[in-house]
């Protein structure tokens, strides 16, 4: 097993940088069906350029690389112990090689342990089996889509579809509205992976299996192939689309398994995984650890479409405005939802850990007129000392709603960079103290960093790399404005329409 460690290692990176053939396919057709000129068609052209410069920069597609989640089958008399060991120091120096982000952190006090490394982290499942042959598959499934995760305990009233009972068109409720709540928050347009059954625990272990499956395989079980069918299908009726912005696609996958339960419950469990769909596989020689074969057809095979086909910032009445850090609020004032925003100039990120320390203290810069993103990059440092942004797309903003509306008035703020949008109390906020909401598109790592010209520092390090706040240059870094001064929100649009479609589908449909 001299080469196990290597190997892995080999697939840690493949997973974090090149996305398979058969989820690039999927990305594709979606380009083909959303209409030329949307934000949709705009988010999914980025998404395609993204994919793109992460294979060529073998560097993160998305800067959340998540929890490493391994699935081991291995013969009888196969050294777990040893295994294990190994997989720990791969992830490990894939994390100081910059290929995972140091995700790591501890419940109680918040430290990172920049390494990935702790208790329960990276999550190992082996299992035992007759082949001789060992199939490690890997996959990296990022906070912000994991949170979107969602789980139902039939029989239940649901918003939007109303009563779902324990029969398959109970199970049909509860998957449309797994998607509905997910909105752009998770980085659609996504893929999920559904459980029926088991208990509370294993049946969301039994939802994240499905999303090892094959993007265009077919159910052997005919009463879920139809239902499969029927989400994938009506789903994309939503009008949710990509990134929430709205448009025709809204999911690219949906696997459904199912298991036994006990009498007394009746769980419905839905993994939700973003577009940036990392997992991949590899087949290893038992005696030498050696990789002799992928369990995916490999990224490279696909070649993603021209990221101009589709995309056009003047379409749908849009318009591109420039503008250098800091901002006026007159600047802003000028703004509309579906502006594009191409910013130039200085911009801090900021997590949930800045969050909650500048309500009760000063920022240790001047924020007044500048931009916050929300974002926790990957980073590596040089010899000389120097940091580099290796990946830096943005977060999920919905966790700073409790905080960000107090941080605009306090601090000046003109602009608030993330994704998936903010609720009402910052809604409010942005149009008292003359300031606007960025969407980025999540996922695109590499998009960002390239705009990303210099770091001029970093403070707080003791919240981790992920949570500190970096101060960097940027130009031309461009960003939909989907919440104005003005009182405006394109997400609670698209959240209002999408849940008068959701209620189409009431009716039973599975007899």
């Amino acid at each position: 097993m001299q080469q196990f460690r290597e190997s892995i290692y080999k697939l840690i990176v493949e997973t974090s940088t090149n996305l398979p053939a058969d989820v690039r396919r999927a990305i594709q057709r979606a380009q083909e069906q959303e209409d030329e000129g949307t934000r949709a068609a705009l988010s999914l052209s980025t998404i395609s350029e993204n994919i793109t410069m992460a294979e060529c920069n073998v560097s993160p597609i998305c800067q959340d690389t998540g929890m490493p989640t391994f699935i081991i089958h291995c013969p009888v008399g196969a050294n777990q112990i040893e295994m294990k060991k190994q997989i720990v120091e791969a992830v490990r120096q894939a994390t100081k090689d910059s290929k995972l982000r140091p995700n790591s952190v501890d419940s109680l006090t918040g430290a990172n342990s920049g390494d990935n490394i702790g208790p329960g982290v990276p999550v190992i499942h082996f299992e035992q089996w007759e082949k001789d042959d060992i199939d490690v598959r890997l996959i990296l499934k990022g906070g912000g889509c994991e949170n979107k995760n969602i789980q139902y305990s039939l029989p239940a009233e649901l918003e939007g579809v109303g009563k779902a009972g324990r029969d398959l068109d109970g199970i049909r409720k509860c998957i449309m509205h797994a998607v509905y709540q997910a909105q752009g928050q998770g980085c659609s347009a996504g893929f999920i992976g559904v459980g029926i059954g088991g208990d509370r625990t294993t049946g969301y272990e039994l939802a994240k299996h499905q999303l090892f499956r094959e993007v265009d395989d077919v159910n052997p079980n005919p009463e879920l192939a139809k239902l499969e069918e029927y989400v994938l299908e009506n789903a994309n009726k939503l009008g949710i689309g990509t990134m929430g912005f709205g448009g025709q696609v809204t999911l690219l996958g949906c696997k459904v398994g199912v298991m036994d339960r006990l009498p007394a419950s009746f769980f419905v469990s839905v993994a939700y995984n973003c577009w940036a769909f990392r997992r991949q596989g590899v087949v290893l020689d038992t005696g030498s650890g050696a990789i002799k074969s992928w369990v995916y057809e490999g990224g490279s095979s696909v070649k993603m479409a021209d990221p101009a086909a589709k995309a056009s910032a003047a379409s749908e009445g849009r318009r591109e405005v420039v503008l250098q850090a800091p901002i006026t609020e007159e600047q802003i004032r000028a703004l509309r939802v579906g502006d594009v925003v191409v910013i130039n100039g200085p911009m801090h990120t900021g997590r949930d850990a800045l969050h909650k320390y500048l309500i009760d203290h000063d920022a240790p810069v001047d924020l007044n007129g500048h931009v916050i993103y929300h974002c926790g990059p990957v980073m590596s440092k040089d010899e000389s000392g120097e940091w580099h942004v290796r990946a830096a797309g943005p977060t999920t903003s919905i966790r700073e709603e409790p905080y960000q509306g107090d941080i605009l008035k306090k601090f000046g703020l003109r602009a608030v960079i993330g994704k998936g949008g903010m609720g009402p109390k910052t809604l409010a906020a942005l149009k008292e103290h003359g300031a606007v909401y960025l969407n980025a598109i999540g996922g695109a790592a590499q998009y960002y960093a390239e705009c990303i010209k210099k770091v001029d520092g970093v403070h707080f390090m003791e919240f981790g790399i992920p949570e500190a706040m970096w101060h960097l240059q940027v130009e031309g870094f461009a960003a939909i404005v989907t919440m104005d001064s003005h009182g405006n929100s394109l997400h609670a649009d698209v959240d209002k329409s999408s849940l008068e479609k959701l209620a189409e589908f009431k009716e039973p449909v599975f007899k």
